[in-house]
């Protein structure tokens, strides 16, 4: 899925969504140029990777979070992680680097990615901001409509404490 088939997705399924466009982001501290409905609830997408390359894991943070890999690794029983290639990312997801998304997963045709999800999303008001596979905007959502989207596509889903 490109950009407009999220947006015509997310129309066809009904869902409620909010779109903010913007100038191409590349890294979380460029957002502070753009005016945000919701900047509090904006996400941090980490694509990784263990070490043979058997396990594929999207980590969905807050914004201003850090995510210690090593911590993450021993919380969560993986092994070793790395941050997974441009070309992983490209074959598995179909993204470029700088437009990492919950989205992606949706282009994941063997469910090898496993989403993790930092629970302070299902917190008031409820709602995440992500991109629509491209960094030119962000789409707002309800955190369980994102949850049930990526679950109706089979992927593996945990809702974690990322206070790592």
């Amino acid at each position: 899925m490109k950009k407009q088939d999220v947006y015509n997705f997310l129309r066809e399924k009904n869902i409620w969504h909010e779109i903010t466009e913007h100038e191409a982001l590349y890294s979380m501290s460029e957002i502070s140029k753009v005016k945000l409905p919701y900047p509090e609830q904006d996400a941090k997408n980490l694509f990784v990777r263990d070490d043979k390359k058997r396990n594929y894991y999207l980590i969905t943070v807050r914004g201003k979070k850090r995510v210690d890999l090593k911590k993450f690794q021993e919380k969560n029983n993986t092994r070793r992680l790395s941050f997974a290639s441009e070309n992983d990312l490209m074959e598995i997801m179909k993204l470029m680097p700088g437009s990492v998304s919950p989205f992606g997963i949706l282009n994941d045709d063997k469910n090898m990615v496993k989403f993790y999800i930092d629970k302070e999303f299902m917190e008031e008001p409820g709602i995440i901001g992500i991109h629509p596979n491209e960094n030119t905007a962000t789409v707002w959502i309800k955190t369980v409509d994102l949850i049930d989207i990526i679950k109706e596509h089979g992927n593996l889903i945990n809702i974690v404490n990322l206070n790592l």
